[in-house]
């Protein structure tokens, strides 16, 4: 039985690699494609059902995924937008819970507010990455991608919650609002204490005893489940545990990473954030056919019927509730309308329309337990799980495919004093380049005249400085883009030369392996530092 379970995962993930190539090639967004091909998988004659236990979705799939959203969130960004990020973060979450409590508590016989709260916590947080893999290589203000990403990372812990409390109610029968409200105070502060207790024990580790990348890794992939099962052991948030310790440990990381632990620890997360975030995609799809074989008294028809009418809420609530969080502040404040410039009427819809839900969503549905305390099936869990799957899948493809149209007609534009990027790369490399000439001139002024090495690294400085300046004051005749495009081709062939050729020396073993595994690696660093560029 495991070999067979371990046969089933590595094909699954297989595929997912296969179906992440086709959607590269189609330019396809590819949570959107994993859907859509984990339910062709799942249609193939003689594919095993899958059924997943409720207890290890949350422990195995939620806290790297939370912590790598963490560690690669841009404080400067999230400060700068926290009204934004927090009342979309914080108020969307409550707001459309509420709704799709009350909503469904009306339409569907037998539902109660507690499981339309629990519907409305797991179906209310948009996902991120089906946001930013979307829009990758279009043309997003930044203000949007900030908000987004952002805004995901606190309504993961709003979400969470809410669903903890209505998971609650409908288990024990017991829901006081002032009980709940003091729970909630107490899980937060608690869940946020240990996270950045166990994330300051974990810094002081990593910055004076843990030097090595071969434990600074591992480290970085234990420390999400330890917050998590930490807090969870005294009741208290996990959720907002690893948030809280993934912001500490990614705003201090500086510290303690060096360049080789840093590529390794950015490499090692970026494969297990795909991994994880591209196995939830496809089981998405997977698990559709068993959860419409197990809806009980509800006929498909019913099922699809409820299930569309609330994406249908959720999209408008959305869209509606971005522009009153945008232009609501504006209109009651000068402080807001001072600091911030106005978005314009395209930018909050893209950011409405933008909110497709994913991995939490499905995560948090998965996780509902299969019985009561008393030993009863959970009620209306089937539809409650096809209700999250059809909002999912709607959200994704409709609005996923579309959002990109959306986003070309509308011919969105930067509303805020952004300089772009190329730019910021130039002023910051000519003040580096200064500031390395003084150094070299303060330290090895002697140096320089007597070493012909030194006194190439000073005229290369002084020629990059030359550049910057020229084009900075735009007295630089020749396009600056057009010659860094052929000096990166030109250096990129000579790299594959020298790769190549490297290959040829290995072939005649006149070298030590170690030596030409090193100096191939100094190769890859030097193509990923122009791939960069």
């Amino acid at each position: 039985m495991i070999h067979q379970n371990l046969l089933l995962i590595m094909t699954l993930f297989f595929a997912m690699a296969l179906l992440y190539l086709l959607s590269q090639k189609l330019k396809i967004s590819y949570p959107i494609f994993l859907v859509i091909g984990g339910l062709g998988i799942s249609l193939l004659p003689g594919m095993p059902l899958i059924r997943i236990n409720p207890d290890l979705v949350f422990l195995i799939f939620l806290p790297p995924l939370l912590f790598e959203a963490a560690w690669n969130t841009s404080w400067q960004s999230l400060w700068r937008w926290r009204r934004s990020v927090f009342s979309l973060g914080f108020g969307l979450v409550f707001f459309t819970s509420l709704a799709i409590a009350y909503f469904s508590a009306n339409i569907i016989p037998g539902f109660t507010l507690a499981l339309g709260f629990l519907l409305g916590g797991i179906i209310s947080p948009p996902d991120a990455v089906a946001a930013t893999s979307v829009l990758k290589g279009l043309n997003m203000p930044k203000r949007g991608l900030a908000i987004l990403e952002g805004e995901s990372l606190v309504n993961d812990a709003a979400s969470l919650t809410v669903f903890r409390f209505a998971t609650a109610a409908v288990l024990t029968g017991h829901f006081v609002l002032q009980e709940a409200a003091v729970d909630f105070l107490e899980l937060a502060v608690m869940g946020v204490f240990v996270g950045l207790v166990i994330a300051h024990v974990l810094y002081f580790m990593l910055r004076f005893w843990a030097r090595s990348s071969s434990i600074t890794t591992p480290i970085t992939l234990i420390a999400p489940y330890l917050m998590y099962t930490t807090a969870e052991e005294f009741e208290w948030s996990g959720v907002l545990a690893v948030v809280s310790g993934g912001l500490f440990l990614s705003f201090r990381s500086h510290e303690f990473l060096n360049y080789h632990t840093r590529i390794q620890t950015k490499e090692v997360w970026e494969t297990v954030g795909f991994l994880l975030n591209g196995f939830v995609f496809i089981l998405i799809g997977l698990e559709l056919p068993l959860i419409v074989e197990e809806l009980g008294d509800y006929s498909r028809e019913e099922a699809i019927t409820y299930a569309l009418m609330i994406s249908a809420i959720v999209i408008v609530i959305r869209i509606i509730l971005v522009y009153l969080s945008t232009f609501l502040p504006r209109m009651l404040s000068g402080k807001v309308r001072r600091s911030e410039n106005h978005p314009g009427y395209k930018l909050p819809f893209i950011i409405g329309w933008a909110g497709m839900r994913g991995v939490v969503s499905l995560a948090s549905a998965l996780a509902i337990p299969l019985t009561m305390s008393n030993g009863d099936e959970f009620p209306h869990r089937n539809l409650i799980l096809f209700i999250t799957f059809v909002v999912i899948l709607v959200t994704l493809v409709f609005q996923g495919l579309t959002l990109p149209f959306f986003l070309k007609w509308l011919k969105v534009e930067e509303v805020d004093d952004y300089m772009p990027a190329e730019e910021q790369f130039e002023a910051i490399r000519l003040q580096l380049a200064r500031q390395s000439v003084a150094y070299l001139e303060k330290h090895y002024s002697k140096e320089m005249y007597e070493s012909e090495a030194i006194k190439r690294i000073r005229e290369q400085l002084e020629r990059t400085i030359r550049v910057s300046e020229l084009a900075e004051s735009g007295k630089l005749n020749v396009d600056v883009g057009s010659v860094k495009k052929l000096y990166k081709k030109v250096m990129l062939e000579l790299i594959n030369l020298r790769r190549n050729t490297l290959q040829v020396i290995a072939g005649e073993k006149q070298y030590d392996e170690e030596v030409l595994r090193d100096m191939e690696h100094n190769l890859d660093l030097e193509e990923a530092r122009l791939n960069k560029k």
